[in-house]
């Protein structure tokens, strides 16, 4: 089994042709894009901040109410133990006759958001349809001049619109496809939406504990993230881990005049970021004492399919006008190594705000993505220790006036939650019968990846479920997540329908 899998995956020669059923999907689809577009435009206008109690919520009954009005079943929000934060939004198919199980996954949060720094006009939940995308010149498209139909190459603008808004949706209208269509799907499904992914998951777990019997599954099956920088879609089989620190460098405790207090006050600035700049050297290697220790090797067969994706590396170079990358490495060699970020710095005002003062405090937030191994507790405290050996004393609370004056350097170090990578051997045979079924959507087959660069708490999955998901991405790589102007071409969104719905004909 091991060794036809490998052949499978591996081998370019193999020709693919998308199946009747898939060309069933896709009738429908270009028939039900006026609605399609209408319905996806609706949810996409109602905010989705995790930390928004009142939109979230909002956002979670229209998932569930949209759920109900399709014909999925047994709808309801799946309530974390502690109070008033995001539900999950749960539904599930029973087919007749079916003896195996999958759970899709998507969220409905999306990042925080900042709408005076999206540009050409656009807000986050105002979606607007561009005939491309803007960076390339695109134009904005009036939606009540929009026909029946949609150019694949049109995009839409809003947060949440590739992530993750974009795989509800066509995770839900997967099985609104089949059903028009006249078709049943080959194993039972259940929908598992989270409202709280981009907040770090911190109540995931107390759902998957409250709810083991009612999520169990043969497969979770997720959708988030971009297709390869190819365009090719990709299966992904593992995903890194993501915690972060929040750093406070002190001064004076009131804000001094540079002129007067200059060369003598030490600016706290200048102190975080010769701390930062310690953490890593020239070649982007982390330089903090047993940061890639707890390393697993990559098998043998990740390292093959590493060496069989489409480069992108020079492509990425032009497309991002960076000349040199961090690390003497390919991207994805990159991304299968734990990595330290600087997320932001803040110290006193720039440009208008500018002010020839010592500010009192520097701030940096910075993001610790973990790969197989690390633990993102220990990972933290490396960290800490590093700062420890800079000189720096570290507390967690605002320093007393009695520690100012004990200690030379002071650094407050606030830790978030975290969580661990989590990997799906490329050789399990459930796995395998998705890669099948994905291709059985697609004109050529998708790539295989080990890992995907950003995180999703997947680690979750597999310590309290016991599961061992696979990663289907369908937004394309230039989406912007996580910034402004985020951004779904929609062509990807059509593919990801047809995507799903093969994989609900998984038996087949």
């Amino acid at each position: 089994m091991k060794k036809s899998f490998l052949f499978f995956f591996l081998s370019p020669l193999i020709v693919f042709s998308q199946t009747k059923e898939i060309l069933k999907v896709r009738e429908f689809r270009s028939k039900s894009e006026q609605a399609l577009m209408s319905e996806f435009r609706s949810f996409l206008s109602i905010p989705n901040i995790a930390s928004d109690r009142q939109n979230i919520l909002k956002n979670a009954d229209w998932i569930a109410a949209y759920m109900q009005s399709k014909g999925i079943s047994n709808v309801q929000l799946l309530h974390p133990l502690t109070k008033d934060q995001p539900p999950a939004v749960f539904g599930e198919v029973k087919v007749p006759g079916a003896s195996e199980t999958i759970v899709l996954y998507a969220h409905y949060d999306g990042q925080p958001v900042d709408s005076t720094k999206w540009e050409n006009g656009l807000h986050p939940f105002r979606p607007q349809l561009t005939n491309g995308s803007l960076l390339k010149g695109a134009s904005m498209v009036d939606w009540k001049m929009a026909t029946s139909t949609f150019d694949p190459e049109w995009r839409i603008y809003g947060r949440g619109a590739s992530d993750d808004k974009a795989g509800v949706f066509a995770i839900i209208n997967a099985f609104v496809a089949l059903q028009a269509s006249g078709m049943t799907p080959t194993v039972n499904i259940k929908f598992f939406f989270e409202g709280e992914e981009e907040a770090g998951s911190t109540h995931l777990h107390e759902i998957f504990e409250k709810n083991r019997d009612l999520l169990k599954g043969d497969m979770w099956i997720i959708c988030d993230g971009p297709v390869h920088q190819s365009g090719q879609k990709q299966v992904v089989f593992g995903v890194r881990g993501d915690t972060h620190l929040e750093l406070t460098v002190f001064g004076p405790k009131r804000p001094l005049h540079s002129g007067h207090y200059g060369n003598w006050i030490p600016n706290p600035a200048m102190e975080l970021s010769r701390l930062l700049a310690s953490m890593k050297n020239e070649n982007g290697e982390v330089t903090i004492k047993g940061f890639y220790d707890d390393v697993i090797p990559l098998s043998s067969a990740e390292k093959t399919a590493l060496a069989k994706l489409p480069p992108v590396d020079e492509q990425l170079k032009n497309e991002l006008g960076v000349r040199r990358p961090e690390r003497n490495t390919s991207l994805n060699e990159a991304l299968n190594l734990p990595s330290l970020n600087i997320n932001g710095i803040q110290s006193a005002g720039v440009g208008k705000q500018s002010a020839n003062v010592i500010p009192t405090k520097a701030i940096a937030s910075i993001d610790l993505r973990l790969v197989a191994g690390n633990d993102w507790s220990r990972q933290q405290q490396k960290v800490i220790d590093h700062i420890a050996s800079m000189g720096f004393k570290v507390v967690d609370h605002e320093p007393t006036d009695a520690e100012r004056m004990q200690f030379d350097r002071l650094c407050m170090v606030k830790r978030s939650d975290g969580y661990n990578a989590q990997k799906t051997a490329m050789d399990d045979p459930f796995a395998q019968r998705v890669v099948r079924a994905v291709n059985n959507a697609l004109p050529s087959p998708a790539v295989m990846l080990p890992t995907l660069g950003g995180s999703l708490p997947l680690f979750i999955f597999e310590q309290k479920l016991k599961a061992h998901p696979v990663t289907i991405p369908i937004a394309n790589h230039d989406n912007n997540q996580h910034a402004e102007n985020e951004n779904i071409r929609i062509g990807n969104l059509w593919t990801g329908i047809e995507m799903f719905a093969s994989i609900m004909l998984l038996g087949k």
